[in-house]
Parts: C-alpha cells; structure tokens; sequence
C-alpha cells in the first residue's frame, strides 16, 4: 500500500529529541488535575513511578533508549520531529532502515522489528501512542519482512568435550575459581547469561536480586525469576569434581568467603580476594569467547569467525543439545514455554526418530 501522506513536521514536543531516559517522567505518572494532592497520594506517585521504572530489565531500557535517541537523530537530520508520532514518518524510517540511502548498513528484519518496540515503549513514556497496526506502518513492515526475512543465524552449542577443553585453559586462582562455577552452573542449568550473574546467596540479598541458590547435599536449586516468571532449576551434582557445577560454586563461594549478595562478583586488581560488585553479563560473554579461542575450538575456522559464533546462548544450546533425556525435562530446565522452542536449541538430535510416513502406512 502506497504511503500517500505527506510528511509534515508536528507541533515540537516541550521533552528533547535526544532524550535517552526511559524512566516515566513526571508528565506520564502524576496525578489528575481534579484531584488534590496529599502526603499519602504523593508517596503513592513515587512509589508507582518506581515499579514502571522496574517494567522491563536494564538491558532492555538501554536498548529502548538507544532506539529512540537514533530515531530523533534520524528525523532531526530531515527536519522532522517525532513527536507526536507520525506512522507516515515511522514507515519511512524503518524503510530506511531496512534500505538505507548513506552508507549505514541494513539491518535485519529482527533488529528493525526490536527498533519499533523501542519506539513504542518510548512514545508511550512521553504520553502518546504509537499504532503499530496503521496502513503505513504495517504494510511497509510486511514487505520488509517478505523481502529480507531470513532464518535466524543460530550460535554454535558448546558440548560438553568443548566445555572440558575450555574449562582446562582457566588459572587456577581465586579468578579462575568463579570462570570455573560461572561456565559449569550456566552450562548444567541451561541459564542465561543475565540469570548468572543476576543470582544472590540468599533470598532477597540484594534489590537488584534475579533469584538465588540454595546447596544441597544432593545439588544445587536455583530459584530464578525469568522471562516467563519465577522457576525452580534443580542442577545435580556431577560424576567428577572437575566437572561437578555443585563442587565448582561451592569451592568459589568457600575461597572468595561469601556468604551474602550477589554470588558472582569482580575480584581485586590481584586476584587475591573477591569484592562485593556484581559482574554483568557481559563478563560472561567475553569469558564464553576467551575460552573458545585459548582451547582453540573449530581451528578450521578464523579468529573473528570462531568468536561470532559463539555467545552467551551457546552454553544453553550445549544442555539441550548434549542432555540424553526426555525432551520435556530439557524444556523445564531452559524455562521454554513450548517444546517447540527447546528444539531450536537442539542442535543435535534425531530428527526423524518419529517416522509418520511409516506410521501412516506409507
């Protein structure tokens, strides 16, 4: 459907272009002009403007930010404004975005996709509305979608050969003590890299808290809250020591002495003792990329190849695709929704253990 409106500039908005903060202002969270205010009625505000603080992770509000600072710096560049929002001007953005005229390059039909959710999510913490659903928008996005779309490109699992590998080129010091439990909990949980470095000691340590473990003789439970919601992820203990999750975190927590707060934490400069500052998942990344190139894993590959094909999500797609079990406990420990979803993670499998064609008579 053609875009037959023509773009003019709405009325500038009183908030920046640039603004990146994505935290709800006092214009979006206040209270009705008819209404008078009172002590109780403000701590009320506050404390409402706070849980929207909280409505999405950090990662993703840094994201949301960012979409929206580079949609103001796109329509500044045509003298346009973006608010109030404009689906004419919206359509022709991701357009641009999907065929760009400079030398940026396109990006996927996910990426544009994540970037119209930044935008939605930032219109919305300005008090307006952005419909997703109007003619210049969603056809612009259909085409898009039916003239890029492409399989999404799947990181390479690590096995757990390759995790033995990897787990054999760590020092062995106090920093190398908690790469050690970060690889092996991640791996034998089948976590996010966010849901690593996201647990405490305890319950409610932390505020920032994203659950927290508990162990046991028998293993290690991991009480986690999720995309989906709060889980419970029961991680037994291994046939090894050296391989062991359980052994591998209690020995970290043992010699970095911690016993409240976050359980992954930086150490000193000296790798002699732990500090109380929580690692990000970034950390994780970087250490799942160091490993791969100091065990030299895929040598046929080169140095900026092998490192694109590994990422945080290897770790999970290495349970689900190792696991010798029911497909449905490999489910409940990735916290998959479907099973659908943990067959993308199953890089090796049978695929045609269940033969329908035979099964009908064929």
């Amino acid at each position: 459907m053609p875009l037959t409106s023509p773009i003019a500039p709405p009325k500038r908005s009183d908030l920046r272009e640039g603004d990146e903060s994505l935290v709800p202002s006092e214009d979006v969270l206040s209270l009705p002009g008819h209404i008078a205010g009172s002590g109780t009625l403000d701590r009320l505000v506050e404390t409402a403007r706070d849980y929207a603080r909280h409505a999405a992770s950090e990662n993703t509000l840094k994201a949301y930010a960012k979409d929206w600072a580079q949609f103001a710096r796109w329509c500044r560049m045509r003298g346009a404004d973006p608010l109030p929002p404009a689906p004419v001007l919206i359509g022709l953005y991701i357009a641009d975005l999907a065929a760009p005229q400079g030398r940026s390059p396109a990006l996927s039909v996910s990426s544009i996709e994540r970037r119209l959710s930044g935008l939605t999510w930032g219109y919305a913490l300005r008090g307006e509305r952005l419909d997703r659903k109007d003619r210049h928008i969603a056809s612009v996005l259909a085409g898009i979608r039916r003239k890029h779309a492409r399989p999404p490109v799947q990181k390479e699992a690590i096995l757990p050969e390759d995790l033995r590998d990897m787990l054999a080129t760590l020092p062995h010091d106090l920093r190398g003590l908690r790469d050690r439990a970060i690889l092996l909990i991640g791996f034998a949980g089948g976590l996010r890299r966010s849901e690593i470095v996201s647990l405490d000691h305890g319950k409610d340590d932390t505020p920032d808290s994203g659950g927290w473990v508990e162990v046991l003789e028998d293993g290690i439970l991991l009480t986690l809250r999720g995309k989906t919601g709060w889980r419970e992820v029961e991680i037994a203990r291994g046939s090894s020591d050296q391989t062991c999750p359980v052994h591998a975190v209690a020995q970290w927590l043992h010699y970095a002495r911690i016993d409240f707060g976050p359980i992954f934490v930086a150490t000193s400069r000296n790798g002699l003792k732990a500090t109380g500052e929580r690692l990000s998942d970034k950390h994780v990344a970087r250490l799942i990329k160091t490993c791969v190139e100091a065990a030299g894993l895929r040598p046929e590959l080169s140095k900026a190849e092998r490192l694109a094909l590994f990422s945080g999500h290897s770790l999970r797609a290495g349970l689900a695709s190792s696991a010798e079990v029911d497909e449905r406990y490999v489910q409940k420990q990735l916290g998959h929704a479907s099973a659908e979803m943990t067959r993308r993670y199953q890089r090796r499998r049978d695929r045609f253990r269940v033969n329908l064609t035979k099964a009908a008579g064929l």
